[in-house]
C-alpha cells in the first residue's frame, strides 16, 4: 500500500458515512408507497438505534466484497444498510431488561432507556422488517433472483438457525431456564457453534452478499463465506477479550458481564494468552483464504486484522 493510500480506519469511516447517509434516507419521515404513515415516536426510536454510532463493519464487508468483484453504487450501499438494520435491531432487543439489561450502547442510553421498553421492542421489529423491505426492493438489485437469494440468506443468517437461535443457546448456557439458574459448562465445540450462530452468521453473510451483488461465481461466494466465518470467530474472540480487559468508557457499554454471568466463552475456557494466539492464527487463515485474489483482497484482509486488533 502506498503512503498516499487511505488507512483502514479512514476507509472504514468513509464507507460508514455512505451507509449512514443511506440509513438516514431509509428512515426518513415520508411514508413509502403501501405505507399509511410513519409514527414519529417509532421512527425516532429506530433512528436512535441506528444513526450516529457504530463502526459499520458489516456494511463495510458487503461494500468491499462487492468492489473486489467490480460492483459498486447505490444498490450495494442499500444492501449494506439493510444488513446494518438487522444488526441494529438485534442490539436493541439484546439490551432489553429481559435479555442483557444494558443501559448504554455506543456511549448513549439504550433505546429502552431513551424511550421505553415497548417502544424499543417495536423499533427492533420495525428495523428488521424495513431491512427485508430494503433488500427486496428492485432499487437494491435489478435481478429479482439475486434479491430473492439475498433475502433467503439473510433470513437464515439472522433467524432460528442463525443469530436468534444463537442468542437462545447463549441464554440457555447462562442458566436462564435451568431449575437452579446455574450456568451450563460448555465445551469448546459447543461454544464455537453458539458463537458461529449468534455472531458469525451475520459476519459471514455480508461477504457472501457482496460477492452475489457483483455476480461472482458460486465458488467465489463460497470462498468469501469461508473468509466471513473466520472473521466472525475472530470478532467474537476479540469481543470476549475486550469484555475481560477493556474499560466501559472505551467500549461505550458495560464490561465484565460475561464473567459475572458465568457465561461460557473461549477466553474463559482456554485463557487470555491462548485466545490472543488463536486470533493471530485466524488472521493468517483469513488472509490465506483470499490469497487467490491477490491485491484485490487488500481491503478485506485489512478488515480481518482490524477485527482482531480492535480496542472497542
Amino acid at each position: 500500500m502506498s503512503s498516499s493510500a487511505p488507512s483502514f480506519a479512514e476507509d472504514l469511516a468513509r464507507e460508514g458515512a455512505r451507509v449512514e447517509a443511506m440509513l438516514d434516507r431509509l428512515l426518513a419521515p415520508p411514508a413509502l408507497p403501501g405505507e399509511a404513515v410513519r409514527p414519529e415516536r417509532l421512527r425516532a426510536a429506530m433512528a436512535h438505534a441506528t444513526l450516529g454510532g457504530g463502526k459499520r463493519l458489516r456494511p463495510f464487508l458487503t461494500i468491499a466484497a462487492a468492489a473486489m468483484f467490480g460492483a459498486e453504487g447505490e444498490g450495494v450501499v442499500r444492501a449494506a444498510a439493510a444488513l446494518e438494520m438487522v444488526h441494529c435491531y438485534s442490539l436493541v432487543h439484546d439490551d432489553l431488561p429481559q435479555m442483557d439489561d444494558d443501559d448504554l450502547r455506543r456511549g448513549r442510553p439504550t433505546v429502552h432507556r431513551a424511550f421505553d421498553e415497548a417502544t424499543a421492542i417495536l423499533a427492533g421489529d420495525a428495523l428488521l422488517t424495513l431491512a427485508f423491505d430494503t433488500m427486496a426492493d428492485p432499487a437494491t438489485h435489478a435481478d429479482g433472483a439475486v434479491r430473492a437469494e439475498l433475502v433467503l440468506r439473510l433470513a437464515r443468517a439472522s433467524g432460528i438457525g442463525g443469530m436468534v437461535g444463537g442468542q437462545v443457546l447463549d441464554l440457555a448456557a447462562e442458566g436462564r431456564w435451568s431449575a437452579d439458574g446455574r450456568a451450563e459448562a460448555l465445551d469448546d465445540a459447543a461454544i464455537r457453534r453458539l458463537q458461529a450462530m449468534k455472531t458469525g452468521a451475520l459476519l459471514r453473510f455480508p461477504l457472501e452478499a457482496g460477492a452475489m451483488l457483483a455476480g461472482a461465481s458460486a465458488e467465489d461466494v463460497a470462498r468469501l463465506g469461508r473468509f466471513g466465518a473466520i472473521v466472525g470467530l475472530a470478532f467474537q474472540i476479540a469481543d470476549d477479550l475486550l469484555d475481560v480487559e477493556a474499560s466501559a468508557e472505551a467500549m461505550g457499554k458495560a464490561t465484565g458481564k460475561d464473567a459475572a454471568r458465568g457465561k461460557g466463552t473461549l477466553v474463559a475456557l482456554h485463557g487470555v494468552a491462548a485466545m490472543k494466539a488463536e486470533l493471530e492464527r485466524l488472521v493468517v487463515a483469513a488472509s490465506d483464504e483470499l490469497a487467490p485474489y491477490g491485491a484485490r483482497a487488500a481491503r478485506l484482509t485489512a478488515a480481518a486484522r482490524f477485527v482482531a486488533e480492535r480496542q472497542s
